[in-house]
């Protein structure tokens, strides 16, 4: 069994936000999924769109509606800024897909050109919120899991995953530079793709395609996704052990997780 590092030279892990997108389809709802490039922190794998909570998310809570500050730290499991998870993942969101969960019909400005500016540093998104009065809409984004990076490793995330239905008229497509390439996808064709290798797929990203492929209608997952924060969402912290000489992934309560009574 791998050994625990000294608690000094655990990396923090940094708050961040993750989205997966559902929309209706044929048989099961389909999913929105992006590739990043192989020199990320991701390496080349399909993931949802999401990143790290910036300073901007903060600045910008009157214009979260749907869920009130109080609201957002009991859903999450915070003591204060519950609502800078929210703004992040509507914020990253729209920078990786285009998709905007805000009212878009009296903004005067082109989104597309805005997304760009955003992903290039020319335009803060407080900034694009605050002059325009968009009103976020907190109350789309689902809170389904919590997962926390592995603390053997040097790049740690703390990722709320939220989900959401694709607002009608509005289109998902992939930002380019740091993402290389997008698809719609359900869950379980995902699943078989990884297994099969054609898909490079972490295991937080795993483990909720697992969630998501006993839904077949999008009704039964958003109704799911709902229900999440009132059955209580767990905090996932998966380790790395060696076992047999090979390295795996446990959970709390499977065999050999660290600290664990045997």
């Amino acid at each position: 069994m791998q050994s625990m590092r000294p608690l000094s030279d655990i990396t923090p892990a940094r708050p961040s936000s993750t989205v997966v997108v559902a929309r209706a389809a044929v048989r099961d709802p389909e999913l929105f999924m992006v590739r990043r490039h192989a020199k990320s922190s991701f390496g080349a794998a399909y993931a949802f769109p999401g990143g790290v909570v910036e300073d901007d998310d903060a600045v910008v809570h009157e214009f979260c509606t749907g869920l009130s500050s109080s609201d957002a730290n009991v859903r999450i499991g915070v003591r204060s800024n519950g609502l800078d998870f929210y703004s992040a993942a509507i914020r990253e969101l729209f920078e990786e897909s285009g998709v905007l969960l805000a009212d878009t019909g009296g903004l005067d400005e082109d989104l597309k050109s805005v997304r760009d500016a955003l992903n290039d540093g020319s335009e803060r998104w407080a900034d694009f919120v605050i002059r325009n009065e968009i009103e976020l809409h907190c109350d789309c984004l689902h809170y389904i899991s919590h997962w926390i990076t592995p603390p053997s490793q040097q790049k740690r995330y703390s990722t709320r995953f939220f989900l959401a239905e694709l607002p009608p008229g509005q289109n998902a497509q992939h930002c380019g530079g740091e993402l290389t390439d997008s698809r719609w996808t359900t869950a379980h064709d995902a699943l078989v793709a990884g297994r099969e290798g054609d898909l490079q797929l972490h295991f937080p990203t795993i483990k909720t395609l697992e969630s998501i492929e006993r839904h077949k209608s999008l009704e039964s997952l958003v109704e799911w996704a709902r229900s999440c924060v009132e059955w209580g969402v767990t905090s996932m912290v998966p380790m790395i052990i060696q076992r047999d000489g090979q390295s795996q992934i446990v959970l709390p309560g499977e065999k050999d997780y660290p600290g664990a009574k045997s």
